[in-house]
């Protein structure tokens, strides 16, 4: 090995065989050169690779008909209709895209969240600096006396002045260290990778906090409405038995109808009335939810009311496979599973012998004018291997700890897998099982309204007894609540399976190593 080194005065000097230097710096220089090189090559531990997890190759539940419209989740452009990222956008409405814009930015949840992936960040950083030398220095200026009772010998290290001996010794010392723990095995290399890919779980926690709270709050968006269509509903009825009140007691002052008609009616409409202010509490809470949940007071946010009328719109389903890297949950166990493996590459580097290169220099002299003097320089370099050769079987049950932990990350990782294929099928169930319940309640209200049509016409006739038309009128109501509560159920059966199927997120947006350190 040749290389040049350029000296003070434009000198240069031949050392490639090393014979201008002194024997102990050759062994030093070389000892440090091989040492680095070996170091590099050298990496004790497992490799790192997913392990299988269990994937069906289709669903077994069948998407409703009209998913077939779906396509798949990808950027949005000016031709798109499916954004990735702002899923809730699929929905097209406007004021739930509002609102689910503050969950990013004002959610307390979320940015302590974000709080714990930058400490994470930080944390990568302080392990990648122990892949540099440490250099320390600690000046100090010491001032001692000794005792007028030692032996002359003892005391003849004093200085004189005016004639006579001074028993105070003066020590300026300016010290620099230097250590530098030579990672021969990789431990701290494997130390990195593990900050690194904790940082990157981090990250993935933080984004699978954000895709649960804004789901959360567009669930909360439209049970909230939901509770307006009912509401509605409940508006306009009491109104139409307020008019079948007054048509009941003209009746009874006309003779025709008995005064049972008119108590009956009297406590339907009460019925209704109490139904409807019963609602209050159920919106309230909704409300008081979405406030909390875009980080603001209950007192800080009114929801217009708008009773739910949109349907569930056509959701990218995709294939089973691609659900492992659709979902945040599912990347933080699979990186906190390439943690656990790195650990077991540090338990087994503590099998191996330690070396730590050490230096140390500086100026030391007795007086002050003389601390900086160039005889006052002062020296060491070394190597120093360090073994340990005995500790009772303590890094044999430490590397078997860390396979445990990996081990039990695994199965972490595959039950987690199996619970989001479960999500998803129980999603796609819920609205394919939906879809086919609302036809059939759309029809049983326009049958009783039917039957409602006819039972005021008769009782008008006087064929018939009012309770017959409650009776009508019950089955009617009863009927259209059926019918809004399931439009709010697919709505929120639709934002559970976009919550399963990872809100359109995707794992290729985990930061890479190098953009995990801070100021990437």
């Amino acid at each position: 090995m040749k290389f040049n080194i350029m000296l003070p005065g434009k000198i240069e000097k031949n050392i490639g065989n090393f014979d201008w230097m002194p024997r102990s710096r050759k062994l030093c220089v070389a000892l440090l050169a091989s040492t680095l090189l070996f170091s590099v090559a050298c990496l004790v531990g497992p490799k790192y690779q997913r392990p299988p997890a269990p994937t069906p190759e289709v669903y077994k539940e069948k998407p409703p008909d009209y998913f077939s419209q779906a396509a798949e989740w990808k950027p949005a452009t000016p031709n798109d209709g499916a954004p990735r990222g702002k899923w809730w956008e699929i929905f097209g409405d406007p004021q739930l895209n509002q609102l689910e814009e503050q969950v990013s930015i004002s959610n307390q949840n979320i940015l302590a969240a974000e709080a714990q992936y930058r400490a994470a960040r930080e944390v990568v950083r302080v392990a990648r600096s122990g892949l540099f030398p440490t250099v320390s220095t600690s000046p100090s200026a010491t001032f001692s006396h000794s005792s007028a009772n030692l032996s002359s010998a003892s005391a003849g290290s004093g200085t004189r002045t005016g004639g006579s001996t001074s028993s105070v010794n003066q020590n300026y010392n300016f010290p620099v260290d230097l250590t530098y723990l030579v990672d021969i095995w990789g431990s701290i290399r494997h130390s990195v990778r593990q900050s690194t890919e904790t940082a990157q779980a981090s990250y993935a926690q933080l984004e699978n906090a954000r895709l649960s709270f804004q789901a959360e709050l567009a669930v909360a968006y439209f049970q909230l409405h939901g509770v307006d269509g009912v509401h509605d509903l409940l508006e306009r009825t009491v109104k139409s038995y307020e008019d079948n009140l007054q048509l009941t007691k003209d009746r009874f002052n006309s003779g025709v109808a008995s005064g049972v008609d008119v108590a009956q009616a009297e406590a339907q409409l009460n019925n209704t009335r109490a139904e409807l202010i019963d609602l209050g509490i159920a919106r309230a809470q909704f409300e008081h939810a979405i406030a909390i949940l875009t980080g603001k007071p209950p007192a800080g946010l009114s929801v217009p009311v708008n009773p739910i009328k949109a349907v569930p719109p056509a959701i990218p389903v995709g294939i089973p496979s691609t659900l492992l890297e659709r979902r945040p949950d599912i990347a933080v166990l699979e990186r906190q599973m390439a943690a656990a493996n790195e650990q077991i590459g540090i338990a087994t580097a503590a099998f191996y012998p330690a070396l730590t290169l050490g230096a140390a220099g500086g100026f030391e002299a007795g007086s002050i004018a003389k601390w900086f003097a160039w005889p006052s320089r002062f020296w060491s370099v070394g190597p120093q291997l360090a073994e340990t050769l005995f500790d009772a079987g303590k890094r044999r049950a430490q590397v078997a700890e860390a396979q445990a932990i990996y081990d039990a990350t695994v199965a972490n990782y595959r039950q987690t897998v199996l619970v989001s294929f479960q999500q998803v099928e129980d999603a796609l169930a819920a609205l394919r099982v939906l879809d086919d319940e609302t036809n059939a309640q759309n029809a049983a209200v326009q049958a009783a309204e039917q039957s409602l049509d006819i039972s005021n016409y008769q009782y008008k006739a006087g064929t018939v007894s009012y309770l017959q038309v409650i009776t009508a009128q019950t089955t009617a109501l009863q009927a259209e609540i059926n019918a809004i509560n399931l439009l709010t159920r697919r709505m929120v059966s639709s934002v559970l399976l976009i919550e399963a199927l990872g809100g359109g997120w995707d794992a290729s947006s985990i930061p890479t190593p190098a953009a995990v350190l801070p100021g990437k």
